[in-house]
């Protein structure tokens, strides 16, 4: 089985399984999803959960958040991972929306890429699931682990996993394809020791298949 093939194997099954697959931050809008993966970044989707609702109503805006003090923005999210310095990334990151983007979230990769605590799988996820353009894979920890466990890439460095990706994926499921592996690896196929009994994948997963 090629890659190719397998990857269509992999949609075909966990289609069913996550038929409406979406990312785990809660958000209204790009900026709020945006910012929403900054504080993400060595957290838990659930910590940053809890903390924005608080500081999306008081910093609505890349205006409000942008005049903020870090001392202000810090009090929302003192259970997010180390929020102190996050509080300039998020800050620096909106006042450049609005100095340099008339106070909208860019849609396109590189404007994206050029913001304060952005890379390239936050502006992914932000062109993916709040714009509804992917025009890269999603890639985090997740589906690292999940690339090389399917045998779909040996590389370790996202950007080449991205790329390994991106050659043997359809581009029409470029949104769908990492949201589903996420939610598999982050359920099913954990990091931890767990059971492959029942899993979808099975006999097409190397690993399983070793067993």
């Amino acid at each position: 089985m090629t890659k190719e093939e397998k990857v269509l194997k992999i949609i075909e099954r966990l289609k069913p399984v996550y038929p409406d697959a979406k990312i785990a931050l809660d958000f209204e809008n790009p900026f709020q999803l945006l910012i929403a993966t900054i504080l993400a970044a060595q957290s838990t989707d659930v910590g940053v959960n809890q903390a924005t609702p608080e500081l999306f109503k008081h910093y609505p805006t890349p205006e409000a958040m942008a005049k903020a003090s870090r001392e202000d923005l810090d009090q929302y999210i003192t259970k997010v991972n180390f929020h102190w310095n996050k509080t300039k990334l998020i800050k620096d990151a909106s006042l450049m929306i609005v100095d340099k983007f008339g106070g909208k979230v860019p849609e396109n990769m590189e404007d994206l890429d050029s913001l304060p605590g952005v890379a390239r799988k936050t502006a992914n996820v932000v062109l993916t699931c709040a714009f509804n353009k992917p025009v890269g894979i999603i890639i985090d920890t997740h589906m690292i682990r999940m690339s090389q466990r399917l045998g779909l890439s040996d590389a370790k460095d996202p950007v080449k996993i991205e790329k390994d990706l991106m050659e043997i994926v359809p581009k029409e499921h470029w949104k769908d394809f990492p949201l589903m592996l996420i939610l598999h690896g982050r359920h099913f196929c954990t990091a931890r020791p767990h059971t492959c009994e029942n899993c979808p994948l099975g006999d097409i997963c190397p690993d399983m298949v070793k067993k």
